[in-house]
């Protein structure tokens, strides 16, 4: 996402009438048991989706301090046992290498002894650790502006996303956008020097409905949200 604005410069597109973003994570990808993203199936620990480049979970999770694992776990997967989950990576892999799926998911259904119904206790923990390895919400953050700049004047950014935290960077990207530059507090700069915003939010944010989410039940925890470039563009 984030080399958006190198691909179209080396396309020659200078501007678009609009941009679709799916922030989801390719259905192939996690349904290839090799590529390690899900505890469904025993394979080697990757969760990379470009296996040529960066650290594999495994060789993350075997270099890793406990604190920067429970930190990983915690913020991107939203666990509440995150510490006790680190502590019991730790103390496993030093009697022995974590480098399978199966491994980690074992060894975290051990230590979460509570989780919510139908979830398996390794859900959050094998999320957190690919959203981390692959730098998803960085790659969101970076991409979000250049999209802005990319759109002509009344072309539309619509953006599709899975997560909580996906979802929250990207309402308030175009909440900010839509506000304009504001002015600090109790400093009397008139309006007319501020930069207005770019954007205007467009509906409120869309859910799958409960005849999609039967169909594609990936797409329960779907949110749309959509804006549209404003001004003049140069």
């Amino acid at each position: 996402f984030s080399r958006l604005g190198a691909v179209l410069d080396e396309l020659g597109v200078v501007k678009v009438n609009g941009i679709l973003l799916d922030i989801g994570v390719s259905s192939p990808q996690l349904d290839d048991a090799t590529r390690g993203f899900s505890f469904r199936f025993d394979a080697p620990l990757d969760m990379r989706m470009d296996p040529g480049s960066g650290m594999s979970a495994a060789d993350w999770l075997e270099t890793a301090a406990e604190g920067e694992i429970s930190e990983v776990i915690r913020t991107y997967g939203e666990e509440r046992f995150a510490k006790s989950i680190a502590r019991a990576i730790v103390a496993a892999r030093q009697k022995e290498a974590i480098r399978s799926t199966r491994q980690l998911a074992n060894l975290i259904a051990a230590t979460v002894k509570r989780h919510e119904p139908g979830q398996h206790p390794a859900t959050r923990t094998f999320q957190a650790i690919r959203i981390y390895i692959n730098r998803e919400l960085e790659e969101l953050s970076a991409v979000l502006p250049q999209c802005v700049d990319r759109l002509q004047s009344g072309g539309r950014l619509v953006v599709i996303s899975f997560h909580s935290l996906e979802d929250r960077i990207v309402k308030r990207f175009m909440r900010d956008e839509a506000m304009g530059e504001q002015a600090p507090a109790r400093l009397p700069i008139p309006a007319a020097m501020l930069k207005p915003g770019r954007l205007r939010l467009v509906g409120r944010a869309q859910h799958a409905t409960d005849a999609e989410a039967a169909a594609n039940p990936r797409a329960r925890s779907a949110v749309l949200r959509v804006a549209e470039r404003m001004g003049e563009v140069e």
